[in-house]
């Protein structure tokens, strides 16, 4: 019924007058925040989007009102009011790190002063470390590192476009930027300022011959930036690329191997 009602919604916004499409509105955005619904979602080995769920969260913005909402000396004007009670939730907030109603915070993630955004979806055991920020319709998997200053993009429209996936067991270096719907892959390692986005190309360098890869980050791959020469009409000029320089082994699961890892690889972070 929420289904049918947004997607109506979707096609006519005339219908956002009536009061049971707004409840079915805030009902959906009230699943994403409790984690029973998500944007994207794990079917198989594939990353299925719900859309009708991303449709709920844009059409969420003009049913709401704009607030003044005080913490203290702080005050905040806007329409989404912030996620609460993360006592229950066994989330660890550090002030003054923010995350948006409509975003999930699974047990046992850590916030340290960042941001989550709307329809975001961080696991269970995750770091959003300081000036970390997650963008709308995120996906995060479970014991994610995100270092200081990491950029995880959002997005909403077009409302079949794939959000930005990093799944269970990553870890993603300071001033990473991951934008533009890539995926990241189970345990892969990220080293300090690699910029990921839908055109930068993924080169694996650990071998006799290069593979290429776009939007996709192999499982266990250890990654650095680094550049390659590209021919504009000026001339040639270095570009942005990113490095696979080898593979986490298997056992590699616990954060001591993790740094031998990063040591190995002398990956910075």
């Amino acid at each position: 019924m929420q289904k049918e009602m947004i997607e109506r919604a979707w096609e006519n916004r005339n219908l956002l007058k009536d009061t049971k499409v707004q409840n079915a509105i805030r009902e959906t955005i009230e699943l994403l925040d409790k984690g029973k619904i998500r944007v994207c979602e794990k079917v198989n080995e594939d990353w299925l989007i719900n859309d009708w769920v991303k449709k709920a969260v844009i059409l969420y913005f003009p049913i709401c009102n704009m607030q003044t909402m005080e913490l203290g000396q702080m005050e905040f004007y806007d329409k989404i009011p912030l996620k609460k009670d993360f006592a229950s939730l066994s989330v660890r907030v550090v002030p003054i790190a923010t995350a948006r109603y409509g975003s999930f915070l699974n047990k046992g993630v850590i916030m340290m002063p960042s941001y989550v955004n709307i329809g975001a979806y961080v696991d269970s055991d995750t770091m959003i470390d300081t000036w970390a920020t997650v963008g709308s319709c995120a996906q995060i998997g479970k014991r994610v590192h995100l270092s200081g200053g990491v950029g995880i993009g959002g997005v909403l429209e077009p409302v079949g476009a794939k959000p930005v996936i990093v799944e269970d067991d990553c870890f993603i270096g300071s001033r990473c930027i991951i934008v533009e719907g890539v995926r990241v892959c189970k345990g892969a390692v990220l080293g300090a300022n690699t910029t990921l986005t839908a055109s930068t190309r993924i080169i694996d360098v650990s071998g006799k011959e290069p593979i290429e890869y776009k939007s996709y980050i192999p499982e266990n791959s250890v990654v650095i930036p680094g550049n390659i020469e590209k021919e504009f009409p000026a001339g040639k000029y270095n570009v942005n690329c990113a490095l696979i320089i080898g593979k986490r082994k298997e056992s590699t699961n616990t954060k001591t191997s993790l740094n031998d890892t990063l040591r190995e690889f002398q990956v910075s972070v």
